[in-house]
């Protein structure tokens, strides 16, 4: 039941928030957090990382007239997603301590509720339940930004959400058709149907239509800057770190168990965008004045890593070297957790400056590091960490995806090792004209460096940010044997 627990524990506390009202609704929301996130550790300890096989394994019987069960199990590739997100909802927690004094509430049990649907599709193993709890994210984050987002949020909101809610309805549709034709909803059941060459890429264009836009890929990313732009500091960080891992996670959970050969045949459609994603939007970054917008396409463009390193692994089979797919798969799965870590890291910097100066603008800043010292400390470290500085988990997956790449083809790892270049010119440009030089203004002149409540919030993320880049086997050896298991299985034509 510790699943059940995990999911239904926030959406619960969530619920009581709203109810209590303002009085008490921080002290049960971070109680309820960590308390979430210490059950969430209980899973990994007990983690059998010998076997693929779904372990905390649940089951009833929910609607048996159309076999939709509530079935839930996590494995070595879902399991790191949920503990990120049990761990960022902490976080967002400490971060709206003071900052929200407007419905907090409400704000606060929103996050909860998102918290657990978040981590029940990381859970799901039936495919109507995955559904559910993918599309019901988007209420909560829509409130989120819709009641306390910028000045435009209206406009982010509604683009959001159709963008997001209709790339899903192709999903649905295949997922009724694969019930007709195998008779089961059960995720681990349509891993093994039977589907010919043609149904296999309709089904996966259906799903790639609605992974694509969650991640997001090039070119349905437009709806992303807008909505990190309007969303309250705490929304844009869930945005980075979670809910755009749901679309790589959708990638490894149905898009390649399930249509193997058609991910194969159009392996190079998928290598191309995400290698557009890479170094286009990485120019794109570099253009840009408002620093969530830039933070925005930043994470676009090391997204593209996670696509890169799924579909990369269908041309090293082709090739015939099998011995490093599950290398660019697994440096995909380090990438998303480590870019949950820094991307938050880097929105709450920019909403800790934002609190104080009510800017987003470049070119309000400079000199920063001369009124708040051990502000900018943490922000040059996150930096360093989103350009890939070794040492830090922003270096580990993005090898590991070159690496793997460069086994399929030197041009795919050369265009792929470019954001080497361009996230350290993107990323160190901005903090070269917010933080240091002489101080701009009388407003920068004015700030106050970072206290108690903020110092444990950047602490806690630079911690795992430097753990997973100098031991990455911390989170790598729970994966091997589900990503060795996914890999044997998409080896073997299924028609």
């Amino acid at each position: 039941m510790i699943l059940s627990v995990l999911i239904w524990l926030p959406i619960v506390s969530g619920i009581a928030v709203l109810m209590l009202g303002e009085r008490y609704a921080r002290q049960l929301a971070l109680a309820s957090a960590v308390i979430t996130f210490l059950i969430s550790l209980r899973i990994y300890f007990g983690f059998d990382v010998s076997t693929a096989q779904m372990q905390f394994t649940e089951q009833f019987a929910w609607l048996p007239a159309f076999n939709i069960n509530y079935l839930l199990g996590v494995d070595g590739i879902s399991m790191p997603l949920v503990l990120l997100t049990t761990f960022i909802n902490i976080i967002v927690i400490i971060s709206a301590w003071v900052v929200i004094k407007d419905r907090v509430a409400m704000y606060l049990g929103s996050f909860l509720v998102m918290t657990g649907l978040m981590i029940g599709v990381f859970c799901a193993l039936d495919s109507i339940l995955f559904y559910i709890f993918f599309e019901a994210t988007l209420i909560p984050m829509f409130l989120i930004i819709g009641i306390w987002g910028g000045p435009n949020r209206v406009y982010a909101t509604i683009k959001f959400f159709l963008y997001t809610f209709l790339g899903s309805v192709f999903m649905l549709v295949s997922l009724i058709y694969m019930y007709r034709v195998g008779g089961s909803f059960s995720v681990l059941d349509l891993h093994q149907i039977k589907l010919d060459e043609q149904q296999q890429l309709f089904i996966f264009l259906a799903f790639l239509i609605a992974f694509a836009v969650k991640i997001p890929m090039w070119p349905v990313h437009t709806w992303l800057p807008d909505a990190h732009v309007e969303a309250p500091t705490a929304g844009s960080a869930v945005l980075a770190a979670i809910m755009l891992k749901m679309g790589g996670y959708g990638f490894l959970r149905f898009s390649l168990p399930i249509t193997p050969d058609a991910s194969s045949r159009l392996d190079g459609l998928m290598i191309f965008l995400s290698l557009v994603a890479v170094v286009y939007i990485g120019f794109v970054a570099l253009a840009q004045r408002d620093m969530k917008k830039l933070i925005a396409y930043s994470s676009i463009s090391h997204m593209g890593f996670v696509t890169l390193g799924i579909f990369i692994a269908f041309r090293l089979i082709a090739n015939g070297d099998t011995s490093h797919v599950a290398l660019g798969i697994e440096g995909a799965m380090i990438q998303m957790i480590s870019h949950g870590f820094i991307s938050a890291a880097m929105f709450l910097c920019v909403g800790v400056m934002y609190d104080r100066v009510h800017s987003r603008e470049i070119a309000d800043y400079g000199g920063v590091v001369n009124t708040m010292p051990v502000f900018a400390s943490f922000m040059v470290f996150f930096a360093l960490a989103n350009a890939g500085l070794p040492g830090t988990s922003g270096f580990v997956g993005e090898f590991m995806v070159i690496l793997a790449s460069f086994k399929a083809n030197f041009w795919f790892a050369f265009l792929a090792a470019t954001t080497l270049i361009l996230g350290a010119a993107y990323t160190l440009w901005m903090i070269k004209r917010v933080l240091f030089g002489e101080i701009a203004n009388a407003k920068v002149a004015a700030l106050e460096d970072i206290g108690q409540r903020e110092f444990i919030m950047l602490a806690l993320l630079a911690v795992f940010v430097l753990l997973l880049g100098v031991w990455p086997d911390v989170v790598a050896h729970v994966m091997h044997a589900s990503v060795e298991n996914l890999v044997q299985h998409i080896s073997v034509s299924k028609y």
